[in-house]
């Protein structure tokens, strides 16, 4: 099958590469010239797991091509998936443009039947608005010929992404129409075959699973916080709490890790979203609303706690292990580490940072800040008066705490993300604080 994708960031790049892989011909089409002209030249522009590969093998094989014509895709494909931007505004509500600035380009360059793919995450009734849109610009063309809308939501986790893809939960078709949903399941033949779920229901349905399941996960991720908050002022471990709570099947481990709080593109522009898709309603999501409250405090308890541990943070030489919002990516979109980074120079601390894959992004994000990006672990933290680890990534999770207590100005390490069992660290001869746990 002949199918495209109209907008090639993260969800965009990594489906089509992964359908490719599966034996589609895709064609992924953006507007930004640089990024094509990058991929056609085999730079790829986000850093994920097994990605770069997939790009590289399907590219040479002429199943995956890059252009920035969407004319070219809509007469080459019989499938178009949408995967544009769509952000959060201030109020809640989500910004559109574009995606309707691309569906009504598909539709100026059709000329028989196609089926219109929304991956894009959007307010539930967006899919009969492209619908209309499709109308309009075929009545004002004078063009009669069928077409379909289909609500195709995805679930990629940052950093396991290309798995995620290829065997996902579950995949989710919003459509009215039996003719798109065939070549849908034409699609996902292969992961249909591997057994994995198909939930087929209406379109409005299906854009309210996206939304559900990605509040639903931020809100066990601030529900956690808040206990691992309790837990720091009554002597209680968080850890064992949650893994108690995950036992029960009913909960389940997942998301049930307390930390610095949630970020990156999903989580925090979702929650905010689905908050304004309520007030459209008329209806207030007050759970949403107290899990987006819990979060935006989170940083700020971390930033006491770092303050806490050291008295003051004025000429304080902090080092801050990781920036990514979580290993296995260099998104530093919505990061706790970023909040925590700028109150640390607000107090008159001295920044150093590392993490082995988001320094670039931070650097082009906060150039003007005046933080000192190190080369490794080690260099970041020499003369340190306080080590915060942020981003569990591999790499932090064997340091030598004998060769950084030789190092460091003052032993005192903060484990935003509860990686290290704290008698070890204070056998090390270091002060330990985590979070929910001593």
């Amino acid at each position: 099958m002949n199918i495209s994708f109209i907008g090639a960031g993260y969800v965009g790049l990594v489906t089509g590469a992964c359908l490719a892989e599966l034996g589609m011909n895709v064609i992924c089409v953006d507007k930004d010239e640089e990024k094509i002209a990058n991929l056609n030249n085999e730079i790829i522009p986000i850093y994920e797991p097994g990605l770069e590969e997939i790009v590289k093998r399907n590219a040479l094989l002429g199943r995956l091509r890059f252009t920035t014509k969407i004319k070219e895709a809509v007469h080459n494909s019989e499938v178009i998936f949408l995967t544009v931007n769509t952000p959060t505004l201030q109020d809640d509500s989500t910004d559109l443009s574009f995606v309707f600035r691309a569906v009504t380009e598909i539709a100026e360059n059709m000329d028989s039947y196609r089926v219109i793919v929304n991956k894009s995450t959007v307010p539930v009734g967006t899919g009969r608005k492209i619908k209309n849109i499709v109308k309009k610009v075929f009545a004002r063309r004078g063009l009669e010929t069928a077409f379909d809308i289909v609500s195709n939501p995805e679930f990629l986790r940052e950093g396991s992404a290309v798995p995620d893809c290829i065997q996902p939960d579950r995949i989710v078709i919003g459509a009215d129409s039996e003719r798109a949903i065939s070549l849908m399941k034409e699609i996902y033949n292969v992961q249909l075959l591997m057994g994995i779920p198909l939930i087929s229901t209406n379109i409005e349905t299906a854009e309210m699973i996206k939304y559900a399941s990605n509040t639903f996960l931020a809100t066990k991720v601030s529900f956690i916080n808040e206990i691992a908050n309790m837990c720091d002022l009554c002597g209680a471990d968080v850890t064992v709490v949650s893994k108690a709570m995950g036992l029960d099947k009913r909960i389940g481990p997942k998301f049930l890790n307390p930390g610095p709080g949630y970020g990156g593109s999903c989580f925090p522009k979702d929650t905010r979203a689905f908050v304004g898709i309520g007030r459209r309603l008329g209806y207030t999501p007050k759970i949403v609303k107290s899990t987006i409250r819990v979060n935006y405090d989170q940083s700020k308890l971390m930033v006491r706690k770092i303050k806490k541990a050291l008295g003051e943070l004025q000429n304080k030489v902090i080092t801050v292990l990781g920036l990514s919002f979580k290993p296995g990516t260099d998104d530093i979109r919505e990061s706790p580490a970023i909040p925590i980074i700028k109150a640390l120079l607000e107090g008159m601390a001295k920044v150093k940072v590392y993490d082995p894959k988001a320094m670039e992004n931070t650097k082009r994000a906060l150039g003007d800040l005046n933080i000192i990006y190190s080369k490794d672990v080690y260099t970041a933290c020499e003369n340190s008066d306080c080590i915060v680890l942020i981003t569990e990534w591999d790499d932090f999770k064997n340091l030598d705490f004998e060769i950084l207590k030789l190092n460091v100005n003052t032993p005192v390490f903060i484990d935003l993300r509860n990686v290290y069992d704290p008698q070890y660290v204070k056998s090390c001869g270091f002060s330990y604080q985590g979070v929910g746990r001593q």
